[in-house]
């Protein structure tokens, strides 16, 4: 949620950070128009509670006194009147307020669409093979390690079975991960998958639509799309000590989605799917470093993917296209020679004090003694099962084996090539 007070002292900017977004800026002038009446109402009650006293304390000092009688019957109906109007704009301005997007930093690329994203870079070098190369859906089906089909039986579409190599890979890719990110101070966390609905509403991300979310009714909780949803409200109402920030988490997860949108072939295979293992960044930081751990969190990306050798490239996010609760975003897309493309396998977003601000998550600092909003930021390390796709497609064969990147053999239990078991 934004700051009141940015909306109030500067609407033409807010105004303008929504539109980029492609939001409906006339929003911003029916929050001023509710927040006024709601501050005048204030002021109203605050006048009448005064005028109330002031007829009790009447009544104390000199007993019986029928002005005062007749003020105070006259006053409590009239403050119950006001004091419901005053809950009725309250709801109204912050159900407004929460259609406001977080608005985007002053260096994201103005844009229209995603067709407006900028490519920063590509890095590596992509496969050159001698063969016609197959898509990882025939690779993983032939090499008995990915399973659909069963999983279909079992789950319905949308699901998949990692077999054999395949979950010696899943380990070993989060083996690797960890002893590298572990090092740059960041605490590894394995957390609940459920939330409860208050504080996944905090996080910003069922504020449009909730239809991708997993909703267990008769528990009242929902099932984490990505674990940032559940780590950033562990600190909700908490006042962190500004000698403590940056606080780095790396999160590993079950994440659950239910991909309304989606169609075509990307739903036959495993890059699309209701269920998916996922290890997170996420880091709270002071406000002028959010930036700078934005940068980490890119810069470990990237090292990551590098160490795997894979050809990957990376996407500055405009303006209409960061979500609801970025401020700043970046993709990494990862080559995939089936399709001869590249596609997103990692986000990066810094979203200031949006998600922060709703969750009441505060440091305080040492220098002054108040309290501000923490800076939330969050980035994909390893979506497992897209990169189990790229892994299988660009380390892929003539015999339809598959090499295993070779930073990944001191996890791999000594296995260097995927063949058919």
């Amino acid at each position: 949620m934004l700051d009141i007070k940015l909306i109030r002292q500067d609407p033409e900017f807010v105004k303008k950070g929504v539109k980029d977004k492609g939001n409906d800026s006339n929003l911003v002038d029916q929050i001023i128009e509710l927040d006024l009446k709601r501050r005048n109402l204030i002021q109203e009650i605050g006048d009448i509670r005064h005028k109330k006293t002031e007829a009790e304390n009447k009544l104390i000092k000199e007993g019986k006194d029928e002005n005062a009688l007749k003020i105070l019957k006259e006053v409590k109906v009239f403050l119950s009147e006001k004091e419901e109007s005053l809950k009725q704009y309250e709801l109204d301005l912050e159900k407004t307020m929460i259609q406001l997007p977080n608005l985007p930093l002053k260096d994201v690329p103005v844009g229209l669409s995603g067709e407006d994203n900028v490519v920063l870079r590509e890095v590596g070098k992509k496969p050159n093979f001698s063969f016609k190369p197959l898509d990882y859906l025939t690779l993983g089906e032939s090499l008995d390690i990915i399973d659909v089909k069963r999983a279909s039986k079992t789950s319905g579409s949308r699901f998949g079975f990692l077999k054999n190599q395949a979950a010696v890979l899943e380990f070993a890719l989060i083996n690797y991960a960890l002893s590298v990110i572990i090092k740059k101070g960041f605490t590894p966390i394995v957390p609940p998958v459920m939330i409860k609905p208050d504080l996944f509403k905090g996080m910003g991300y069922m504020d449009q639509s909730d239809e991708e979310m997993y909703h267990l009714t008769k528990d009242e909780l929902y099932l984490v799309g990505t674990s940032e949803q559940i780590v950033g409200p562990m600190h909700s109402d908490e006042v962190l000590d500004s000698k403590d920030l940056p606080k780095r988490y790396v999160s590993f997860s079950s994440c659950f989605r239910r991909e309304a949108g989606s169609y075509g072939k990307d739903t036959k295979g495993i890059l699309r799917v209701h269920q998916f293992d996922k290890l997170e960044m996420l880091v709270f930081s002071l406000p002028e470093e959010s930036e700078k751990e934005q940068q980490l969190i890119l810069k470990i990306e990237e090292e990551l993917m590098k160490g795997l050798n894979l050809p990957y490239r990376v996407i500055r996010i405009c303006t209409a296209d960061l979500s609801h609760p970025s401020a700043s975003s970046y993709d990494i897309e990862t080559w995939l020679p089936s399709d001869n493309t590249y596609r997103e396998t990692h986000s990066n977003s810094n979203c200031t004090d949006f998600q922060t601000r709703r969750l009441n998550i505060k440091y305080k600092d040492k220098k002054t003694g108040e309290t501000y909003c923490a800076h939330l930021l969050n980035g994909t390390v390893f979506a497992i099962g897209r990169m189990i796709i790229a892994i299988l497609e660009n380390y892929q064969l003539k015999d339809g084996s598959v090499s295993i990147p070779k930073v990944l053999w001191p996890y791999s239990f000594g296995i260097k090539v995927i063949k058919k078991i």
